[in-house]
């Protein structure tokens, strides 16, 4: 192990390298190009088999040690988002109004060098692993789900994923057995009203006032209708209903996302919504329009897995801490590879100490600490290999 962390060590600057090519030009989701591109080049120079255009954009390479052993899949994904960067940095995105604030920028350099390392000891390798470049992380349906389908899984014995964290101290490595983050679904309503002069309002059916009134009411779901033993989130993200300042809207639209651990709380909620949506609508007398969409499934972590990737991590020397971290809201399409093979999905400490002020994800000045990119690369590669050495048939 000892000879991989120095090969690792090695390749930092070239992962750091790498990082910032990918943050200077990000692709958004479902519209990456360039990047799988690269990444397929990266691993046809070091002799893997590749695959490109996997589900779509998505590329999966493989590397078979000399030795017999399990197949060992690693994931990372590396789409970017919609969002103006706002950091002053020499590497900042290039593309107007497309940013890596997320991270993924960091996991596919990770997994690059990552390959790039095993490669290096492939003589005493046992086993297979499959690297996994998931493309439309951030977007549903996602990436995932169709990679699956376009066989990516196939022979894969156990899968690992990363999160870099960047508002956890870095040397941190946080798992947690069974639900760990939430299911993620969408809602899209529109309220269709009748409008009219802003000085008639009795001439009107008022959507936006009748829009108000809804969004009030679907607050009320997850705390009355909900079990305060159960985890829900309800939240309106867009409330849109442009007009001049002396018209009453003729239509709204209301956009916003559901997110849940459990299927039954899950099924309560869109039912319950429709209700809602159905009844505030009767009472205004007004028509409507709702749209439910499932997205991705909670991600849930298989216990073995969960369990070898803790007692993993405490053999790198990097890890300050291994700590069970609380479930997150967040969503995560991981949690489609989890559904078809065992596996783990944890958090990887990577907060910038140097940094004035830390910024959350998805923030036009997120940002985070290169640094921990060669921990989590690590934690994977030490992972993979006893694993493989663990599970020897």
């Amino acid at each position: 192990m000892n000879q991989l962390f120095n090969k690792l060590e090695d390749l930092y600057s070239e992962m750091v390298e790498l990082r910032r090519h990918f943050h200077q030009y990000p692709e958004l989701s479902f519209e990456e190009v360039e990047t799988p591109k690269l990444i397929a080049n990266y691993h046809r120079e070091l002799g893997h088999d590749v695959r490109e255009h996997v589900g779509g954009r998505g590329v999966v390479a493989t590397l078979k040690g000399t030795k017999p052993g399990k197949t060992v899949a690693l994931r990372a994904d590396f789409d970017a988002l919609p969002i103006q960067e706002e950091n002053e940095v020499p590497y900042k995105s290039k593309v107007d109004g497309v940013m890596h604030a997320c991270g993924h920028d960091g996991h596919t350099a990770i997994l690059l060098c990552l390959a790039k390392a095993l490669n290096a000891i492939q003589n005493e390798l046992e086993g297979t692993i499959v690297f996994i470049h998931q493309h439309a992380e951030e977007y549903q349906p996602g990436g995932a789900i169709a990679m699956i389908e376009d066989g990516c899984l196939e022979g894969v014995d156990v899968v690992f994923g990363t999160h870099l964290r960047a508002t956890e101290e870095m040397g941190k490595i946080m798992y947690k057995e069974g639900p760990f983050m939430a299911a993620a679904d969408r809602f899209e309503i529109e309220i269709i009203g009748r409008g009219g002069h802003g000085a008639q309002p009795h001439l009107t059916k008022d959507s936006i006032v009748i829009a108000s009134q809804l969004v009030v009411n679907l607050q009320q779901l997850v705390s009355r209708r909900v079990n305060p033993l159960d985890s829900a989130v309800l939240s309106v993200g867009t409330f849109d209903a442009r007009n001049a300042f002396n018209v009453i809207a003729n239509n709204v639209q209301l956009v916003g996302t559901v997110r849940t651990f459990k299927k039954n709380v899950k099924e309560l909620m869109e039912k319950e919504i429709e209700r809602v949506v159905r009844g505030t609508c009767l009472a205004a007398d007004v028509d409507y329009k709702l749209n439910y969409v499932h997205g991705y499934p909670a991600l849930v972590n298989h216990k073995t897995e969960t369990e070898l990737l803790k007692n993993y991590a405490k053999l790198v020397p990097d890890v300050k801490e291994v700590t069970e971290h609380e479930a997150q809201m967040g969503g995560e399409d991981f949690s489609y590879y989890l559904q078809h093979v065992p596996g783990t999905f944890f958090f990887t400490g990577a907060l910038n100490q140097d940094a004035e002020q830390v910024y959350p994800h998805h923030h036009p000045r997120f940002s985070f600490d290169e640094r921990a990119m060669l921990i989590a690369a690590k934690v994977m590669a030490t992972a993979a290999l006893s694993y493989s050495k663990s599970q020897r048939s």
